[in-house]
């Protein structure tokens, strides 16, 4: 995930001189590009949209995207490399709830295709990786909870048993059995819910930017569906 800081912004700015009164006024708006119903179609949107600008990004760098890197010379590959994903140290940082840390640079075209839709790249990058975070964050606070950690010693004691081999994982037929008669899938899908609750409540700053920057996304999406003519200006340096 990469994201590019620099973006043009043009703005208009119209100088009226006049002798006597006049009434200027606006012709018809636009309509907006309609945005798909429905979480699938818009996440197909965006990737669509995504994938376009990334494309149009390589052609004015000279390059294509192909299928299987060893169709590519490794010179060529390289070069494919580090037009996607950039060239500078990783600039962008954030450390989660679970320890994780997540960095991405800011250049490259794939950055400058984000940049493109989503906006201010920083704001964009923390969201996400926040909110794409916050079902594990979930799962780390369930561990903690006494009802989970009886069930989890239990589930234990089923998979590994004393004196039974103490295989690092399972096999999943074991894993499942086991998960439902010590009752940890019980005990999870009533703690799930609450804890995901409460993650989103501790990050609802970055849940709603997450959201806003989401819509914008899509509104941008949706007028590139609708002029098939390209982009200009997408700056991936």
């Amino acid at each position: 995930m990469r994201h590019t800081t620099r973006r043009a912004i043009t703005t208009a700015a119209v100088a009226l001189a006049l002798a006597g009164c006049a009434t200027v006024r606006p012709g018809p708006a636009e309509p907006a590009a309609p945005v798909p119903l429905g979480r699938q179609a818009e996440d197909k949107l965006l990737k669509a949209a995504e994938h376009r600008l990334v494309v149009e990004c390589l052609g004015s760098r000279g390059l294509t995207l192909t299928a299987v890197s060893r169709a590519r010379a490794p010179a060529e590959d390289r070069r494919l490399q580090s037009a996607l994903f950039g060239t500078d140290p990783r600039e962008l940082s954030l450390t989660l709830a679970t320890g994780l840390t997540v960095t991405a640079n800011s250049d490259g075209c794939v950055a400058a295709a984000r940049a493109h839709l989503y906006g201010d790249q920083t704001r964009w990058f923390r969201a996400q990786v926040t909110v794409d975070n916050m079902r594990a964050e979930a799962h780390a606070r369930m561990k903690e909870d006494p009802a989970h950690r009886a069930a989890f010693d239990r589930w234990t004691r089923c998979a590994a048993p004393p004196g039974g081999p103490r295989a690092g994982r399972p096999a999943p037929a074991v894993a499942d059995r086991c998960s439902r008669e010590s009752g940890l899938d019980d005990v999870r899908a009533r703690l799930e819910p609450a804890e995901l609750a409460t993650v989103r409540t501790l990050h609802r700053d970055q849940v709603a930017t997450y959201e806003q920057l989401r819509a914008r996304a899509l509104r941008r999406a949706a007028e590139l569906s609708a002029n098939p003519t390209g982009t200009k200006g997408i700056d991936a340096s």
